[in-house]
């Protein structure tokens, strides 16, 4: 069995996702690229490796415990262990808090908060019996300050796994597991620049120190250094890549 190193990235087929199967891809591991999106999924790793033999892409609804259970047989079965899971599979929607549904409340948090938690709960077992393992779990500035573009389903969803980071990296530590969160703030991508008006966007480029957007690619490679063998002594930290708009 060769010694590459496998990752299962949620949400992967686009956005950040594709910028974190990428990543990992360029970084020697062999990829699992799962997202809702069947079809986008395998686009996505042919993209990476039309041969199929270090990427390989299907379907994975989050909040489903038997559907992360299956993804994770999957891997094993076809390369003999997972060594990260990475949870990026997210529900963005950007509306006032007043004007927020409690079902549309419910279907964002069941996506990024449930899923997340199933996520780790499924791999941290796994990792646990392996006595070794990494998890990193995409977090997000609106979880620190409450969002400014984005809804308050997302940015309490956002906050909520910051917390889970903590508690599943507490857990889990003793056996050779570590769990970590990243948090970015404003990043420059298709998702952000259809989420915020063009003329609101100014004003937030504006308002970070750094003046400008944050990259997509930096933040996939911090995952990926997150998950290396030798980061063991990161756990249940959150990586803060905001161009300085929060500080502490």
């Amino acid at each position: 069995m060769s010694s590459a190193r496998t990752v299962l990235i949620t949400g992967g087929a686009q956005g950040l996702g594709a910028a974190l199967s990428a990543a990992f891809h360029r970084a020697g591991y062999r990829v699992g690229v799962s997202d809702i999106d069947e079809a986008a999924a395998i686009a996505c790793a042919e993209a990476l490796d039309p041969a199929g033999e270090t990427a390989v892409g299907f379907a994975l609804d989050v909040r489903d415990q038997a559907a992360f259970e299956a993804a994770r047989d999957r891997l094993v079965a076809l390369w003999g262990s997972v060594d990260a899971l990475v949870n990026n599979a997210v529900v963005t929607v950007a509306r006032p808090v007043l004007e927020i549904d409690p079902d549309e409340f419910d279907r964002v948090v069941q996506v990024n908060l449930r899923g997340t938690f199933v996520g780790c709960q499924v791999f941290g077992r796994y990792f646990k019996e392996r006595g070794v393992g990494r998890i990193v779990n995409m977090a997000s500035l609106a979880g620190q300050n409450g969002g400014t573009a984005t809804g308050a389903h997302y940015a309490a969803s956002k906050g909520g796994i910051i917390t889970l980071t903590k508690v599943f990296a507490r857990d889990l530590g003793p056996f050779g597991v570590t769990v970590n969160a990243i948090a970015p703030g404003p990043l420059d991508s298709p998702a952000v620049r259809a989420l915020v008006p063009q003329d609101k966007l100014a004003g937030i480029v504006a308002g970070i120190p750094v003046q400008r957007l944050g990259s997509l690619d930096y933040v996939a490679d911090t995952a990926v250094h997150l998950a290396g063998e030798n980061a063991f002594f990161a756990n249940g930290a959150t990586w803060d890549v905001n161009g300085g708009l929060f500080m502490r």
